[in-house]
């Protein structure tokens, strides 16, 4: 049982310490509220608009296209790290990857998706 020792004080401490920061935390804090808090954003700007302004298709498809070639490339580092260990055939489909995500983005960039008006 002195094995568990350790265990049992890690789960003791992982259970109270959460209860107790939550509890200290009810005391600590303000019971009443600015008038800033209750308004759209909390920032202390005022609002000059509605908050469900609509943005153009254009802005969400230029982020999804960040997202998409962004993670592409996280692509890059395993293969970097096992070059050594697949010589040819790891450059060859690396090649070809990297091929295909170019042809990828040059379709993109002639529909014009990456202009910004």
């Amino acid at each position: 049982m002195q094995g568990y020792a350790p265990i049992l004080l890690l789960i003791a401490i992982s259970l109270t310490l959460p209860a107790l920061v939550w509890s200290l935390s009810r005391f600590i804090r303000p019971s009443f509220y600015s008038t800033s808090k209750h308004s759209t954003y909390e920032c202390g700007i005022t609002a000059t608009t509605d908050a469900r302004e609509k943005f153009s298709v254009r802005y969400y498809l230029v982020a999804v296209l960040f997202l998409i070639f962004d993670v592409e490339t996280v692509f890059l580092l395993p293969w970097a790290l096992q070059l050594k260990e697949l010589w040819i055939f790891g450059l060859v489909e690396m090649g070809f990857f990297l091929f295909l995500l170019l042809i990828g983005y040059a379709y993109i960039w002639s529909k014009g998706a990456l202009n910004w008006e």
